[in-house]
């Protein structure tokens, strides 16, 4: 197994520095990450590093808490295109789902899968800690009604991260009409050998290079 293709090689804290992005950009050239996922500020730079590698850009869309209205979303994913990115996590309306308002919460992903105008893969953020079982089925089904391409168990900013149970309880949902992406709190080999047993397609991690070195 191509243990460096599953993992999309994360830096999403806040405080993060040019100097942390370089070391990020410089392991994911060495150990052939899937992609890095950053904030959308670095972008248009990991772009400019990372254009002529075997490694593409993702960034986060409505991070973390997915309540920006849906015409926010949109900006900034086209904003995120522009500037090189070919992968877009985006966070669902958590609230807006909680309220069975499953009308709002498709045509939000759906605008940011039109926004990429095919350019882009669109992974969907559900936020499982804060889900019920029920919810999180109804949010898988509603990501794949927009067009996604993934879900996402986690921002990794919220209560708790990812767990096996909710990947296999996504991978159930989705029917084979989307991937899954496992998120939040995986930091050693054991974790992302649980996630992929559970059906995990791509891991969010900051800790690939420790992942890789455990193989």
């Amino acid at each position: 197994m191509n243990y460096a293709k599953f993992i999309d090689h994360t830096l999403l804290k806040t405080d993060a520095v040019k100097k942390d992005l370089n070391n990020l950009l410089e392991e994911a050239k060495f150990y052939h990450f899937a992609s890095v996922c950053i904030s959308p500020i670095w972008v248009s730079y990991a772009y400019s590093q990372l254009k002529n590698t075997d490694v593409a850009v993702c960034t986060v869309i409505g991070f973390p808490q997915g309540a920006t209205p849906t015409t926010v979303k949109v900006f900034e994913t086209e904003q995120a295109i522009k500037d090189g990115a070919s992968e877009i996590d985006m966070v669902i309306a958590v609230g807006k789902l909680k309220d069975g308002d499953n009308e709002y919460v498709k045509n939000d992903i759906k605008a940011v899968v039109t926004a990429t105008k095919g350019n882009a893969i669109v992974k969907v953020i559900i936020e499982t800690c804060l889900l019920t079982d029920d919810e999180k089925v109804r949010a898988c089904k509603l990501a794949v009604e927009a067009g996604a391409n993934f879900v996402k168990t986690s921002t990794g900013f919220s209560i708790s991260g990812a767990k096996a149970t909710d990947v296999a309880l996504m991978k159930k949902s989705v029917e084979g009409k989307a991937k899954i992406k496992a998120a939040g709190g995986i930091r050693t080999k054991k974790d992302a050998d649980a996630m992929i047993a559970a059906g995990a397609d791509r891991i969010g991690t900051s800790h690939g290079v420790e992942i890789l070195k455990q193989q």
